[in-house]
């Protein structure tokens, strides 16, 4: 079984406002508002950030995100996840941050000429399909880095749910058939076993399943250009009007309203 890749770089990019409710974040996050306005919520309160403004979010922080674009704009960020492989790596390497309290809840920082040339050089490489692991996992370093330095840290990786083990194992083919006894037997356990850890974490392989699917669609939707057809089929569902329908149940509208 191939492993994911310890870092992964997005864009953001729609002219509608939109909100996606109960985003659970399984890595840690950090994103560049380019144009428009992000809202953050919980139930602890809201936060904002504006054009030129870089928030950090932790791994297993769970928000309803709500992105903003202007009158007659359009709503940008650029957007880079950590795996938790590669936050322990960047801790093993330095150690010296090993004191900075971790960010807990969110954090921000200003785009400015450093870190708009560090995060640019970062997502250009994690872009290039030719970029060796090695490459990406340095470049990444160098983003962790400069936040680092400036008193932002994320924490050390104890272990991972059994949810986030499921999401991570289906986020590398979206477009299979999951089943109970696919998925426990690359984990080497028996779907008994597999189910009783779930439901202990208040879930299942079909709801995991779902939500990776949906999640990825929406990823899809915002930072490329493919028809709605081919997401859905590059997300496991057999049909438009399926993906479309589960779409529409977890986020509140059709797929379609992301592409006016």
């Amino acid at each position: 079984m191939t492993s994911l890749p310890c870092v992964v770089a997005q864009y953001a990019y729609t002219r509608v406002t939109h909100t996606i409710r109960t985003v659970t974040l399984r890595d840690d996050l950090v994103g560049w508002v380019v144009t428009g306005k992000k809202r953050l919520s919980t139930p602890q309160g809201e936060i904002r950030f504006a054009p030129g403004q870089v928030f950090l979010l932790p791994r297993s922080t769970r928000w309803d995100v709500v992105n903003e674009a202007p009158p007659g704009g359009h709503y940008e960020a650029r957007l880079i996840s950590f795996a938790p492989k590669l936050v322990e790596a960047f801790h093993a390497r330095f150690g010296q941050f090993a004191a900075v309290p971790p960010v807990q809840h969110s954090a921000g920082t200003l785009a400015d000429d450093a870190f708009v040339a560090t995060f640019e050089h970062t997502v250009s490489a994690l872009r290039e399909p030719e970029t060796s692991e090695a490459m990406r996992e340095h470049r990444a370093m160098e983003v962790l880095l400069l936040l680092a330095e400036r008193g932002l840290v994320f924490a050390p990786v104890s272990e991972l749910s059994w949810t986030d083990r499921v999401h991570r194992l289906v986020r590398q083919r979206l477009h299979a058939h999951w089943s109970v006894d696919d998925v426990a037997r690359s984990f080497q356990m028996s779907a008994s076993t597999l189910q009783r850890r779930l439901a202990e974490e208040d879930t299942t392989v079909s709801r995991c399943v779902r939500e990776v699917r949906l999640e990825s669609g929406m990823a899809l939707l915002q930072g490329t250009s493919l028809q709605v057809s081919e997401i859905s089929a590059r997300c496991g569902y057999d049909s438009h009007s399926r993906f479309t329908a589960a779409f529409r149940k977890r986020f509140g509208y059709a797929p379609s309203f992301l592409r006016p």
